[in-house]
């Protein structure tokens, strides 16, 4: 039963011609747009070099941590240069922000470092970011430094030199494993198909919501059929869902032969994290649109309104629309994106996009399978309670 549910399911669904246009016809029309607007801009551009400024104080003279860190990534020679540096007092860097000559400067204050910024934008994250990378290397060898003081060892400054050169070559970087990675993979046009996968991902909630309803006895004539039969449920209703996800991978399959072959977009060595993270989007999306159909009673058009609302209110927020707005709400109110389905998968696709480090896009890929299971959780309660007094 559970496999003639499944086909069956499959059928109906490939039936439904508005289910097929937004899971197959939309992204690729999109995607060819996207081709033809941005085919020719920044084809191979690496990120610009951050102009930014360092307060150079005692606290930053005697940590050779940050010294070492800051003219690594300064080195005009190096093909890797993510800053243009100046070392200034704070009042000069002060000045130099009000008058956007810099993106923000860098403040070590007894011993806590700082990050001091006007506005949100890809160029203060950067610099965030590696002030961030910096601080945990330092706590690293801090750390360690206490463990061998414990052990007997007396500090010195050879003692600390010696430390730091040791976490140095660990992190296999002179710079505390901060490195300019733009030139492989960073494109404007790249983030417009990554935002395109986020979008194709979600609007499986379209697929949850049909899969669920065909299996609803307010909202079919099968779903009547099931509520007075003594066949499982639960499984039925999990055979056309796995219809639904099968559809919907389908679509993501699609869109990327379609933009690898044809509109020959280059994803890099990072493909199959993109797909990963696709399958966990493309769940998330799926879930949602299962915990809409259970949740909402209301005709399968006002179900499809609240999905694809939902949908494109998160795209908004999560900065698909305009990069500007997800910094804004990270900034303001950074609760609302991380509730955000679809600024998990922006914010992991930009992970892989900027970063050299894969924790923050696993964070991202743990945070959307959290957030199909509390998706699961909702329906399945919700399925629990539903009492009908005649169908």
């Amino acid at each position: 039963m559970f496999y003639h549910n499944f086909k069956y399911t499959l059928k109906a669904l490939f039936r439904d011609k508005m289910l097929i246009f937004w899971t197959f016809a939309f992204p690729v029309l999109l995607g060819t747009f996207f081709w033809l607007a941005f085919s020719d801009i920044e084809e191979n551009e690496k990120l610009d070099v951050v102009d930014i400024a360092v307060v150079e104080n005692e606290s930053f003279a005697q940590s050779r941590m940050w010294k070492e860190s800051f003219a690594a990534l300064s080195d005009e020679k190096s093909e890797e240069q993510v800053f243009r540096t100046q070392y200034v007092s704070e009042d000069e860097a002060a000045r130099l922000l009000a008058d956007k000559e810099i993106a923000g400067y860098f403040l070590l204050a007894d011993e806590e470092p700082q990050v001091v910024v006007a506005a949100s934008g890809i160029e203060e994250t950067v610099l965030k970011y590696v002030v961030e990378e910096i601080s945990q290397t330092e706590g690293i060898v801090r750390e360690l430094a206490e463990h061998r003081i414990r052990q007997g060892e007396t500090p010195s400054k050879e003692f600390y030199e010696k430390l730091t050169s040791e976490i140095m070559e660990l992190t296999e970087s002179e710079n505390g494993g901060i490195r300019n990675i733009s030139g492989g993979n960073l494109s404007y046009t790249m983030v417009e198909f990554y935002t395109l996968i986020a979008m194709t991902c979600l609007y499986g909630g379209i697929l949850g919501m049909a899969a669920v309803n065909q299996n609803l006895a307010n909202m079919s004539s099968k779903g009547k059929r099931m509520a007075v039969s003594p066949t499982g449920k639960g499984r039925m209703i999990l055979s056309s869902v796995l219809a639904g996800y099968t559809i919907e991978m389908l679509g993501i399959a699609l869109l990327f032969l379609y933009t690898i072959f044809a509109l020959k977009v280059d994803y890099g060595s990072n493909l199959p994290l993109i797909v990963l993270l696709a399958l966990c989007g493309g769940l998330a999306g799926i879930t949602m649109g299962i915990a809409v159909a259970v949740l909402v009673k209301s005709n399968e058009n006002v179900k499809t309104g609240i999905v694809i609302s939902v949908t494109m209110a998160g795209c908004f927020l999560s900065g698909m629309m305009g990069i500007t707005m997800k910094y804004l709400v990270d900034k303001n109110i950074p609760l609302l994106n991380r509730l955000n389905p679809a600024n998990m998968i922006t914010d992991g696709l930009y992970a892989l996009y900027y970063y050299d480090t894969p924790d923050r896009y696993f964070f991202n890929v743990i945070s959307l399978l959290a957030f199909a299971f509390v998706m699961i959780l909702f329906a399945v309660f919700g399925l629990r309670r539903q009492k009908y007094d005649s169908i």
